[in-house]
C-alpha cells in the first residue's frame, strides 16, 4: 500500500507542443480511458453493471480525451456509440473503436467540422440511420486557444470558438430531441472555468458559461416530458487539448486542489452516471468534477 499522498499528488502531465486540434496518440504519456484511480495511489479497471444496456449514444469529439473515455465506459455499460471527430483525427477515432468494439458494442465513425447546422442536421440523420434511435446525446467537443488579454484576442477567434463550442450543441439538441423519448438524455460538457472566469480563455469560458445556460433552460423546457438534461463541469483533464491550445508555463502549473489534473475516465464516470437512472432525480444540474475546486451554482 503506497501513502495516500501519492494518489494527491498523482500523475503530473508532461509539457510538449502539438499543432490543434491536439492528436491523443502523440501524447508521450497516454491519459487514462477506462482506469480509475484507487486509494493506494494505482489505477484499476472501470466496473461496469450494466446500466447502458441496449442503449445508443452520439458523442460529439468521441475521438479522445473525455469523448473517448465515455464511448469506452457507455461500452462497458453495454451502449453502442456514434462518435464525432474532426478528419485529421482520424487515427485516435480508430482507436476509440477498437476499444469499444473489445467490449462487443458498435462504435460507428463520422468525421465532420461541425461548425454549421446543415452539418449537424446530416449528421444527426446519419446517427438515427445507423443506431435506429439517440437515447444519450453527449455534447463534449470544443475548442479553445490561451489568450492572455482581450486587447489581444482577435475577432476570428471568438467567432470561431463560438460555433464550435456552443452552436452546435444547440443545432443537434434540436435535430436529435424530437426523436428522443421518456428517459433518454442529454448531457452537456462545460467547464469549471464558466464559474472561476479563467482570463486567458476569455472566449471559451464565455462559451462554456453559455452552455450551462443552455443546459438549464433546455431541462426547463423537457424534464416534464421525462427527458433529462444535465451538465459536466470538468477542471484541468489530461487530454491533447492541453498541449496543442497552452504555453509551457500554462503547462507546467496544470493542476488542481488534489495536486493533480483529472483523467478523462473519471469525467466520464460522470456522463456514465448522468445517462443512467442512477441520476433519475437530476435534471439541469451540474457536476463539477473539476479536482475538488469549490464553486457556487
Amino acid at each position: 500500500m503506497t501513502d495516500k499522498s501519492q494518489f494527491e499528488q498523482g500523475h503530473q502531465v508532461p509539457t510538449g507542443d502539438q499543432q490543434p486540434p491536439g492528436l491523443q496518440h502523440k501524447l508521450q504519456t497516454q491519459p487514462a480511458a477506462a482506469q480509475v484511480p484507487t486509494e493506494d495511489g494505482g489505477y484499476q479497471m472501470y466496473k461496469a453493471a450494466g446500466k447502458l444496456k441496449g442503449k445508443k449514444a452520439l458523442i460529439t469529439g468521441g475521438d479522445s480525451g473525455i469523448g473517448q473515455a465515455t464511448a469506452i465506459l457507455f461500452a462497458m455499460e453495454g451502449a453502442d456509440s456514434f462518435i464525432t471527430y474532426l478528419p485529421e483525427e482520424e487515427k485516435d477515432a480508430q482507436q476509440t473503436k477498437s476499444y469499444v468494439e473489445s467490449h462487443g458494442q458498435k462504435c460507428h465513425l463520422y468525421p465532420a467540422n461541425l461548425k454549421g447546422k446543415d452539418v449537424c442536421k446530416k449528421m444527426v440523420d446519419e446517427a438515427l440511420k445507423q443506431m435506429g434511435a439517440i437515447n444519450i446525446l453527449f455534447n463534449n467537443h470544443a475548442y479553445q486557444m490561451q489568450v492572455n488579454s482581450i486587447e489581444d484576442l482577435s475577432e476570428e477567434q471568438w467567432e470561431h470558438t463560438f460555433d464550435t463550442n456552443i452552436h452546435p450543441f444547440f443545432y443537434i439538441s434540436k435535430y436529435t430531441i424530437p426523436h428522443m423519448k421518456q428517459g433518454d438524455t442529454i448531457i452537456n460538457n462545460g467547464s469549471v472555468n464558466a464559474y472561476v472566469g479563467r482570463p486567458d480563455l476569455l472566449d471559451y469560458t464565455s462559451t462554456k458559461g453559455a452552455i450551462i445556460a443552455f443546459t438549464r433552460g433546455l431541462s426547463n423546457q423537457y424534464v416534464s416530458k421525462g427527458i433529462r438534461v444535465n451538465a459536466v463541469a470538468p477542471g484541468p483533464v489530461w487530454t491533447p487539448l492541453v498541449q496543442a491550445t497552452m504555453d509551457q508555463p500554462t503547462q507546467s502549473q496544470f493542476s488542481s486542489p488534489m495536486g493533480r489534473p483529472g483523467q478523462p475516465s473519471e469525467i466520464a464516470t460522470c456522463v456514465v452516471f448522468l445517462a443512467s437512472t442512477d441520476s433519475s432525480q437530476l435534471s439541469g444540474q451540474t457536476i463539477h468534477c473539476n479536482g475538488g475546486v469549490i464553486v457556487n451554482g
